[in-house]
């Protein structure tokens, strides 16, 4: 299976968190030793929100189920370059007269 692009442009100022993984070790005099844990020990996570009709959000539903959280897919995050995430969940909500909104996280995944 090709890796698939989610193309669906989210309500506008969404806010990223990025985070480096780290490995540290205190002494008791004070000192604490700080390193990289891993390769891949910078990674991003994007509460995201779509707001659409029942179709385009139906749509961008379809498009996260047939990835269960499990298959990543190509991504743009702002100011970044295409990467692979995840979304392990998300929640739908009717907003009336046939507007919905979904919100969903992105999380950063890697190639094996």
């Amino acid at each position: 299976m090709t890796t698939e692009k989610f193309t669906w442009v989210p309500k506008v100022e969404p806010v990223g968190n990025v985070e480096f993984r780290l490995k540290s070790a205190r002494f008791g005099d004070g000192y604490q030793q700080v390193a990289q844990d891993g390769i891949n020990n910078k990674t991003q996570s994007w509460p995201l929100t779509f707001v659409g009709d029942e179709e385009r959000i139906k749509a961008i539903i379809e498009f996260l189920d047939r990835h269960a959280g499990a298959a990543p897919f190509y991504w743009t995050a702002p100011l970044g370059k295409p990467a692979l995430f995840r979304c392990k969940g998300y929640q739908p909500t009717p907003m009336g007269a046939g507007i919905y909104t979904l919100a969903a996280t992105f999380e950063q995944a890697f190639h094996p």
